[in-house]
């Protein structure tokens, strides 16, 4: 089920992407019903156990929601509209400007 909450003038709705295998958590922002950008978590398979050992989706998102929560909040306050994905693989994370990716990027792997 979609969360929403406001900041500032904006409207934010976050969920889980429906009926993924891969951790793909979203924020959409939208200002007067229309949308301005999505904020993406991203989590390789191959680390999810350093955020639950069971590889829990929910449970990985209750502990962390407040923290992404945060750095959303950091980017609406800098004027950072881009779409942009927050990756956590086994190196560390990244923040990836998928504007800027010349091809759509995406953790499903058929």
């Amino acid at each position: 089920m979609d969360k929403t909450w406001k900041y500032k003038d904006l409207d934010v709705r976050e969920n889980l992407k429906p009926g993924s295998k891969h951790f793909q958590y979203f924020f959409v922002v939208s200002e007067k019903g229309e949308k301005k950008c999505n904020y993406c978590i991203w989590i390789e398979d191959n680390a999810l156990t350093r955020f639950d050992q069971s590889k829990d989706f929910d449970s990985i998102v209750s502990g962390k929601r407040e923290d992404w929560k945060g750095w959303v909040k950091e980017k609406i306050e800098q004027g950072d509209f881009r779409n942009l994905a927050l990756k956590y693989g086994v190196e560390g994370q990244v923040e990836i400007d998928l504007g800027a990716v010349p091809e759509k990027l995406t953790l499903d792997r058929d």
